[in-house]
């Protein structure tokens, strides 16, 4: 029986009621733990009144031993009052008492959630989410404990002490929690006598597309290799191998609005460190992480940025997005078509016949074709070592003079560039060295168009 067991209970520990209600929240429905644990403690005093009130002396004894237990070794205040009513007033309510379980953490919430209240000062959501972390020794005691009484339909301290912080904050915020998605999570980590609050606020995504004006700029940050971004005489102690990339450009003054602790940038394929990003611009998304501010004037910073990098990179089409957006931006990068035009110069001299010659050639032999890409030798310490396939589309060219030519070609993502016109040693298979049977490189290289 469950009065039989909640006695047994008391008479070796004290349990407050929401963790007396914890211990069997299986049963009954559309009550909170602490009303449970009420509840159980009333139906029980009820029942040992009923029976101190009988004729049988065995029975008014057992009653009373009962009452006495709830009263106190349960501080049950409705016990003792019964008690004083039948003129029994020596039993001592004790006021002090600490649940076995909870040390009186859910007596006591309201410290959880006024500090709570504090630390969310000045920051913008609009759903949160309630987490936790007790130390193993809370969660050690109740398992013992559940295992001592054989208590099977009990709910877990955490979900318990989640769900009864989140209400609390839903009333005082007037806000509504979110168990999917939500744009703050409010992670408690607590002993018996000690909590600390961690606040992690969902990353905030921005859509855009960039044209990088000038070469010499990475997409992205690079750390310094000798120094792992320390600083030291190599980098000049900046930390970084180069001064600037498109992602710092970009991202300082997002940072600076939204209160980011910092950004992650997501390109849609990436142009290498000499080449332009021309045409329409390239699609990225920007990561901020941790952002205390989640309401921006895009347009407001796509000006700033635009005026602010005039010469080096201009950015567009500024929109929310999610972390959907960046799996499928990723995804996709390596299917999308990419036209080029390249700058090319040849080892030696080709008359203007003959480069028409070579070009149908080249054609007939790329264009709605494959060719076989083995890592390039420049990427190789940084790239897995394998053979790629890429899909050329379409190669437009004009002789400019006897050695310098320019190429428009259109082809799948992820395409070397220079290694499909110089050959690199072989790895690229056909190149257009190989058709035009002459030593070709690559003088410059931009990004005309990324088409999706």
């Amino acid at each position: 029986m469950i009065f039989d067991k909640i006695l047994e209970i008391y008479r070796n520990y004290y349990l407050c009621p929401h963790c007396l209600g914890r211990m069997f929240s299986l049963l009954g429905t559309n009550t909170t733990n602490q009303e449970r644990g009420n509840s159980l403690l009333l139906s029980l005093t009820m029942e040992n009144h009923s029976k101190y009130l009988s004729d049988k002396n065995e029975v008014r004894m057992e009653a009373l031993d009962n009452l006495k237990i709830l009263s106190k070794r349960a501080n049950f205040l409705v016990a003792k009052k019964v008690l004083e009513k039948e003129g029994i007033d020596d039993v001592k309510f004790n006021s002090n008492l600490s649940c076995y379980l909870c040390s009186n953490l859910f007596s006591n919430f309201k410290k959880f959630t006024d500090d709570t209240l504090q630390k969310l000062e000045n920051i913008e959501f609009n759903t949160f989410l309630v987490g936790s972390t007790p130390n193993a020794k809370i969660i050690n005691r109740e398992d013992k404990f559940k295992a001592e009484f054989n208590l099977l339909e009990a709910e877990s301290f955490k979900s318990h002490f989640n769900r009864v912080i989140g209400k609390e904050l839903m009333i005082r915020l007037n806000k509504n929690p979110e168990f999917i998605n939500p744009d703050l999570v409010v992670v408690f980590s607590f002993d018996f006598d000690s909590f600390k609050i961690e606040l992690i606020l969902k990353s905030l995504f921005i859509y855009g597309k960039y044209n990088k004006l000038i070469r010499g700029i990475p997409q992205t940050h690079w750390t310094c290799k000798n120094c792992r971004g320390k600083g030291c005489k190599d980098c000049n102690f900046t930390g970084k191998r180069y001064l600037t990339s498109i992602e710092e450009l970009i991202s300082e003054p997002f940072l600076r609005e939204s209160y980011a602790i910092d950004s992650k940038f997501h390109g849609a394929g990436r142009e290498d460190i000499d080449v332009r990003m021309l045409g329409e611009g390239r699609p990225f998304i920007l990561e901020l992480r941790n952002p205390k501010v989640r309401t921006l004037d895009l347009i407001k910073i796509e000006k700033e940025i635009n005026k602010t990098n005039k010469k080096k990179v201009h950015i567009s089409n500024l929109k929310y997005t999610d972390k959907k957006k960046v799996i499928y931006l990723k995804a996709i990068a390596e299917k999308t078509r990419k036209i080029y035009k390249a700058l090319v110069k040849s080892a030696t001299k080709i008359s203007k016949q003959t480069f028409e010659e070579k070009l149908e050639n080249l054609k007939e032999k790329f264009e709605k074709k494959k060719v076989r890409q083995r890592t390039p030798t420049r990427v190789s310490h940084r790239r897995a070592d394998k053979v790629r396939e890429k899909f050329i589309y379409e190669i437009k060219a004009k002789r400019l003079n006897s050695r310098l030519f320019e190429f428009i070609i259109e082809t799948q993502g992820g395409t070397y560039i220079k290694e499909l016109v110089n050959g690199d040693q072989g790895r690229t298979k056909p190149s257009f060295s190989e058709i035009f049977d002459t030593p070709l490189e690559c003088k410059e290289l931009d990004v005309e168009d990324v088409i999706f």
